[in-house]
């Protein structure tokens, strides 16, 4: 059932604003989750703690292309997130109401014509934002972005602004059915340049080779693809950039709480973490519309339990990644799953801050009970 957005933001504001100031599911303009919008990039003086940002960026990508449409279906399909109902039983908290700022701070106006330009652009203002501080943080930190793509070569800006924000080299916690720590020259590489070598695939190896990536911390999860050639070159690549794998299959061996133990153990819970979630983790028949499905994935029941264990990880930023509506079927199932990965990293981010003495005060998680013991 629907349930109107939320109660006047102001009691007090002028009565034309009590009546009309809340909307639908259906209803306004759409943010994330009806978030109020801001133009951050544009105006330095906005202050924010965490923000949803788009990165409409999709020319790396080697099949299907249509992640650049992907910022545009996840807020639509957050619109059924309504502030006044997005408290978490599991969580005990509403990260739409707590001591975060939280807004949707609209997309990256990325080009279409240009991968170098693009990479550019995209570090450029990533690397603006990191330099900012969050409105509540008592030490200077960043504010925590969520980016939501875009094809995955989106993050190698991502973890450049970080490591320059942070000052050290960060871990990955690497969702996705493929490596994507593959050598450029595992496409055909006739034809090449500096350009080709930046693609959805290619873009944890060039981050290495930059010395972005913790080397031994990192971890891929849901893995389930083919390997280049006739051997293991791709693994011995991958060994080579520190990242332990879990496979699809692992859960069955191991269930949720045993995938979440082994990331921990992997990356500890004081290094700075990106989590970057390609939707192509999901089993397609949840997640169909992406640009390189893999059969066999996850459930979105068992990716909401793995998230909502990450908790205790120091995760700095993170992308959701290669959501392609034009594959969607008529429900738009891959923008709803999408839409509520983003959902519970936001949540995480809100209840790991939620017992800090924040500047409007100390927020206090009551935690219900779900079920008998």
């Amino acid at each position: 059932m629907a349930f109107a957005s939320s109660m006047p933001r102001d009691a007090t504001s002028h009565p034309a604003a009590q009546k009309w100031d809340f909307d639908w599911g259906y209803s306004g303009i759409s943010t994330f989750g009806h978030l109020p919008h801001e133009r951050c990039l544009a105006d330095p003086s906005i202050p924010f703690d965490i923000a949803v940002l788009g990165i409409p960026f999709d020319t790396a990508a080697s099949y299907r292309p249509g992640a650049r449409f992907g910022p545009r279906a996840i807020r639509a399909a957050s619109n059924r997130h309504l502030p006044s109902r997005g408290f978490s039983p599991y969580a005990g908290v509403n990260p739409y109401m707590s001591w975060a700022r939280v807004l949707d701070c609209g997309d990256i106006p990325v080009t279409p014509f240009d991968n170098e330009l693009a990479l550019k652009q995209m570090t450029e203002a990533l690397q603006e934002l990191g330099e900012r501080s969050a409105t509540n943080s008592k030490d200077g930190q960043p504010p925590k972005l969520i980016l939501l793509g875009g094809d995955h070569s989106i993050a190698l800006p991502a973890l450049r602004a970080l490591k320059s924000a942070y000052r050290q080299p960060i871990a990955v916690v690497h969702f996705d059915a493929h490596l994507d720590t593959l050598h450029p020259n595992s496409y055909p590489s006739v034809w090449s340049s500096p350009q080709s070598d930046f693609t959805h695939g290619s873009m944890f190896w060039l981050a290495t080779k930059e010395g972005l990536i913790q080397n031994g911390t990192s971890v891929h999860a849901g893995l389930r693809t083919r390997l280049t050639g006739a051997g293991w070159d791709d693994y011995q690549r991958d060994d080579e950039q520190g990242f332990l794998r879990l496979t699809t299959e692992d859960i069955d061996e191991i269930g949720p709480q045993g995938i979440v133990d082994k990331i921990i153990r992997r990356t500890g819970t004081e290094h700075p973490v990106y989590l970057s979630f390609d939707i192509d983790v999901l089993d397609p028949g949840i997640a169909p519309g992406t640009g390189a499905p893999e059969p066999g994935g996850w459930t979105m029941r068992e990716v909401n339990r793995i998230l909502r264990g990450l908790r205790p990880l120091n995760i700095v930023g993170a992308d959701i990644v290669e959501v392609s509506p034009a594959y969607d079927d008529k429900g738009e199932s891959t923008a709803f799953a999408a839409a509520q990965i983003a959902y519970e990293l936001i949540t995480n981010w809100v209840l790991s801050g939620s017992d800090t003495d924040r500047n409007h005060g100390t927020v206090t998680t009551i935690h219900w009970q779900l079920r008998e013991t």
